[in-house]
């Protein structure tokens, strides 16, 4: 470490890749907090983890006792002692709505959600058909919506400027989208799992129980892409800049030979029999060979696709933060990595992990996309995402996992699961905190 430190201050090592290099040592040297602790008021499993996407600072967790609480990670409520003379740092509850609260919900909080630009605001779904937005100051309602069937899963862009829209996958296979701004219901779109693109604020993942992912642009009617796992391509995409460079050299080339730009030059056509030229094949499809037919969008007539990115129900989803790659585990045990561009299978072989048939899993991956993090079973084990090898397990509850969040800002993991319990897992102190006494901090949601 210190190493690294001289060397930028050298001026050897960039800012960003000394950044890159401290986040990835930190990331390696995850363990089990003995100097954090995040105490649970839950009475039931917590079945969704979030930490707001504004300031890094405040958890959002859902439990099976209907109850939602949020918890201050960076200030700690009070402290404890610990072994060999050190304090351990509890957090404690800021506030929790449950069943009791006049308007919460009356069963399971299946997905718990901030408001992405604002911790003012955060979002609840539950199995008792409602999707409730909260004002975090007044802890009081603001506007609910009433599906026909169990939620299972919430989302909201992170990125969305033009609209405020919820997306829920429900119990009727069927995703919704409620539009806050106005409490009503957009339109409905097919799957049970629902994640937004962190590169579009219009595109929307779908993951069915008929193992098929789906991207929809919410502007149109229908979806625009369904992943097969049959078509797939070899490794990782080469960089964005790379591709540039090459284009822009050619072009260079193309400039001074004088070639037309818009594409290769034209080939002479070779004469039917009959003194026609050749037949050009219809819009969206090439010549066929046999009964072989190719549609421009194979997702415009999804319904009488049979293509399916998963042998059962997609439990999982999660786009990587550079919007490149999506990453889906299923019911068939079996986690992929799709290329969102061409939508095709990386064939990334990812080692064999039992994952959870019965109810759905919450992913996540670490700030430069190359971990991802999966509950498995009782543990959490972290991916290599581009050789599939696991790089590390933790074990720490003793029931299974349903959910985990990576913090980027201080690269620390929490997890949740069946043992009522929110663990955190934290990078070793290299350098004792002499100063644990807890700083005065007023709260302010809107800020």
């Amino acid at each position: 470490m210190w190493r690294e430190i001289r060397d930028r201050e050298a001026g050897k090592t960039r800012p960003n890749s000394f950044k890159n290099r401290v986040s990835s040592s930190r990331i390696s040297n995850l363990q089990l907090s003995n100097y954090k602790d995040v105490v649970s008021p839950h009475r039931g499993s917590i079945n969704s983890l979030q930490v707001d996407l504004t300031e890094g600072r405040y958890l959002l967790s859902g439990a099976s006792d209907a109850s939602a609480s949020v918890f201050d990670i960076q200030h700690a409520t009070d402290f404890e002692g610990g072994g060999e003379g050190a304090l351990i740092a509890k957090h404690k509850s800021l506030i929790t709505i449950d069943k009791q609260h006049q308007n919460g919900h009356k069963f399971s909080i299946s997905s718990a959600i901030w408001y992405p630009i604002d911790t003012g605001l955060f979002v609840t779904g539950s199995y008792d058909h409602y999707i409730k937005v909260w004002d975090t100051n007044s802890t009081q309602m603001v506007i609910n919506f009433k599906l026909p069937g169990k939620v299972y899963r919430t989302a909201m862009s992170p990125l969305a400027t033009s609209h405020m829209l919820i997306a829920a996958g429900t119990e009727d296979v069927q995703v919704r989208l409620c539009d806050i701004a106005s409490g009503a219901f957009a339109h409905t779109l097919s799957g049970h799992r629902v994640e937004w693109s962190t590169s579009s604020e219009w595109v929307l993942v779908t993951g069915g129980c008929d193992g098929a992912i789906r991207f929809w642009d919410i502007r149109r009617a229908g979806c625009f892409l369904v992943l097969d796992q049959s078509q797939s391509q070899l490794g990782r995409r080469p960089p964005v800049l790379a591709r540039s460079a090459v284009s822009k050299v050619s072009t260079s080339k193309a400039l001074s030979k004088g070639q037309n730009l818009l594409g290769k030059p034209r080939m002479p056509q070779k004469k039917s029999g009959g003194g026609n030229g050749i037949k050009h094949s219809p819009l969206g499809q090439v010549p066929a060979k046999g009964y072989l037919k190719q549609r421009l969008h194979p997702g415009m007539l999804s319904s009488q696709d049979r293509a399916t990115a998963h042998y059962g129900a997609v439990t999982g989803l999660k786009i990587t933060e550079d919007g490149m790659y999506l990453l889906s585990a299923g019911s068939d045990s079996r986690i992929r990595l799709w290329d969102v561009e061409s939508g095709r299978n990386t064939l990334v072989n990812f080692e064999t992990a039992r994952l959870q048939t019965s109810k759905p899993i919450q992913l996540a991956t670490a700030q430069d996309s190359n971990l991802v993090f999966v509950p498995c079973m009782t543990s959490v084990k972290a991916f290599d995402v581009w050789s599939g090898k696991t790089y590390v397990t933790f074990r720490g509850h003793y029931e299974y996992v349903n959910c985990c969040w990576f913090s980027s800002q201080d690269q620390e993991l929490y997890t949740g699961g069946n043992d009522r319990q929110i663990l955190v897992w934290s990078p070793a102190r290299l350098i004792p905190n002499e100063d644990a006494s807890p700083a005065e901090d007023q709260d302010n949601w809107s800020d």
